[in-house]
């Protein structure tokens, strides 16, 4: 809220400054037109026009009361000087009375904008208002536009307090919406990380204990027990590091650690796949080049969605081999993923499947990459990894 004040009243020295001042300029153009005033009204005009002029800029940039009382009491000084030295005992002429005008309105009134902001501040208003009006009705006694003059300055007075008062109530309620805008960008945000965190827990939950607990709901059916143990000793390690608080990092396909991955070359990594697999009872033939540099992030991914697709063909298959093709281009390394099995029918997938929705497509394409999917109940299934170098 302090902030917000502060915002409001730099806003309004900076209306009192530019509003005055243009006030000012135009005031001593029309007190420097040739006949329309004697000399010696002139100059004495002139200087407290300067006076005016710098309790106007030191007002708007301080702020103090002081730089008012200057501004105010300088241009009812002028309306008075204007008033009753130019033409001593005729009627004021158009020139005299367009002084007397301008100085009563735009360079006087704009102190409204900083009194405003306190009960004694508006006495002072208040106070200044009338002794400007009475300083021109005194200072036009006999000229013809006397009523018109007194209008105009009650007009700019009300019209510049209401706009400073609308300013001043304007900005702490624009200043409150900006507010409520950046709470809610970030509660979007905060939200929006939740459910990407959420989204990684469920694909890394679902690549590690969710497939040992399945091998563990089959017996283990086709897994050497020592695989078995090892892979569930593998989840029980990260299990207990995310429970102390550690973040995952994948550092090669169905590994997890807590370390950075540093190695970014694909063919160092792929055996770690094939071994793993091999582990598990499914035989994997590679075929094409492995030896590709990728960032690592793009790397993880790539891998994990690889893993995926083999985990899938051990599991729901019924062939104990797969052959996988890497090749790559200039902008995208591939992967084909192939297996003579039972396949299935893709729109019998259910929506609660999160194997190839979360931890190969979501997956692949979090990094900018892509997968597609290819099978037939009874001639198998192929499915084609993609992301860029």
């Amino acid at each position: 809220m302090q902030r917000i004040l502060k915002e409001r009243d730099r806003l309004l020295r900076r209306a009192v400054q530019a509003a005055g001042l243009s006030g000012t300029a135009t005031t001593l153009a029309c007190l420097l037109v040739p006949a329309g005033i004697n000399i010696e009204t002139r100059i004495g005009a002139g200087l407290l026009l300067l006076i005016l002029a710098a309790g106007q800029f030191l007002l708007g940039n301080t702020g103090a009361l002081r730089w008012a009382f200057v501004t105010v009491l300088s241009g009812i000084s002028i309306i008075l000087l204007v008033g009753f030295t130019s033409h001593p005992g005729r009627p004021l002429n158009l020139i005299e009375e367009s002084v007397i005008g301008m100085v009563s309105s735009a360079p006087v009134c704009v102190v409204a904008a900083m009194l405003l902001t306190s009960v004694r501040r508006l006495l002072l208003l208040l106070s200044f208002f009338a002794l400007t009006v009475t300083s021109v009705a005194v200072a036009t006694v006999g000229a013809p536009d006397r009523t018109v003059l007194l209008a105009l300055t009650a007009a700019m007075w009300l019209s510049f307090t209401l706009a400073s008062w609308w300013i001043a109530q304007s900005v702490p309620r624009v200043m409150h919406r900006i507010a409520a805008i950046g709470r809610a960008h970030r509660a979007e945000r905060h939200a929006s990380e939740l459910e990407a965190r959420r989204r990684q827990d469920a694909r890394l939950l679902h690549d590690t204990v969710l497939a040992t607990l399945t091998l563990l709901a089959h017996s283990g059916v086709g897994v050497s027990p020592i695989a078995l143990q090892k892979q569930a000793g593998d989840d029980a390690r990260l299990l207990r590091q995310l429970r102390l608080g550690g973040l995952p990092t994948p550092r090669s396909s169905g590994v997890y650690s807590l370390e950075s991955a540093t190695v970014l070359t694909l063919g160092d990594t792929l055996d770690a796949v094939r071994q793993r697999f091999e582990r598990l009872g499914l035989t994997v033939n590679w075929h094409g080049s492995g030896q590709v540099q990728l960032h690592s992030n793009v790397l993880d991914s790539f891998l994990l969605a690889l893993s995926e697709c083999l985990e899938n063909v051990r599991r729901h298959s019924g062939v104990d081999h797969a052959d996988v093709t890497i090749t790559d281009d200039d902008t995208t390394v591939r992967a084909m993923v192939t297996d003579t099995g039972v396949g299935f029918d893709l729109g019998q997938v259910g929506s609660e499947r999160l194997g190839v929705a979360e931890s190969v497509i979501a997956r692949l394409r979090d990094v900018g990459g892509n997968a597609r999917l290819f099978s037939s109940i009874g001639a198998g299934t192929t499915v084609v990894l993609e992301v860029p170098k």
